[in-house]
């Protein structure tokens, strides 16, 4: 398997089930979890010097942090019901607390804080809906937690790709701290696809190829973007979701385009 591709592994007894740390990927910023807990199980962390997005891919929680409660929280039994979900932001130096009503699916994207910013639920109402590209390159994105959005640290967004469709395309990378022309930005993807047996294919490779890894993702597998161009495509009959966040020294979104590749932006 890849160096950049991350498995899932058995349910611990937290109910995690993936991890990416700063240190295991090898870099600052990002961090990423994914906890599958059965009905009435509990999920209590600190934050410490993290900022926390917490977006329940599908299921129902109660969610409350050391001075505020949200109640209970979820409505999308499936990332493919394509409804932008729930989410709730957590600053660093705090903690919460995850009830599980249903069975729940939940992703904890983490960056450093700075504790500018409260708690607060991001609701479906609050997330950017578009669609990007066209023909075999349209794509459809929920914007949890883009720029425009309260946090120090992390950018969140959700992106469904069609069967038979490409994502993340033309290529683009931001792995350089250049603004205004590009912003450094660690980023993970963690992919599913449906139906399950299926897997997305992506690309990961700098200028001099020095970086160059095709990978078959398999459903549930977080791919690893440390630098480079990093499309994805999704084969026939498999439509593909994935969970992106992204963090750097600077939380703006400024990326390049494989010079090879921009002149399908005209198409």
């Amino acid at each position: 398997m890849s160096k950049l591709m991350v498995a899932p592994g058995p349910r611990d007894e937290r109910g995690q089930i993936l991890s990416v740390t700063p240190h295991t990927a090898g870099w600052e910023y990002v961090g990423f979890e994914v906890y599958s807990l059965r009905p009435g199980e509990v999920l209590e962390r600190a934050t410490n010097d993290r900022e926390v997005c917490l977006v329940l891919l599908s299921g129902k929680a109660k969610i409350e942090t050391a001075k505020q409660s949200f109640g209970t929280l979820g409505h999308r039994m499936s990332v493919f019901d394509r409804i932008p979900p729930f989410s709730v932001y957590v600053p660093n130096d705090d903690r919460y607390t995850v009830q599980a009503e249903t069975a729940l699916e939940l992703a904890v994207c983490s960056a450093p804080g700075k504790g500018t910013y409260p708690a607060r639920v991001i609701a479906p109402e609050d997330v950017g809906v578009e669609t990007r590209g066209s023909g075999s390159m349209e794509r459809h994105i929920h914007n949890i937690l883009p720029e425009q959005k309260e946090a120090d640290s992390l950018l969140v967004v959700e992106v469904f790709t069609p069967a038979g469709h490409w994502s993340s395309y033309p290529p683009h990378k931001h792995d350089r701290d250049d603004l205004p022309r590009q912003s450094y930005l660690e980023e993970t993807y963690y992919h599913e696809v449906n139906p399950a047996q299926g897997f997305v294919m992506q690309r990961v490779y700098n200028d001099d190829r020095t970086l160059d890894e095709n990978m078959a993702v398999p459903h549930r597998h977080v791919v690893l973007v440390p630098e480079g161009y990093h499309p994805v495509s999704a084969p026939p009959g498999y439509d593909s979701y994935y969970l992106n966040v992204m963090a750097g020294p600077k939380r703006t979104w400024k990326f390049h385009n494989d010079p090879a590749h921009e002149w399908l932006f005209a198409k």
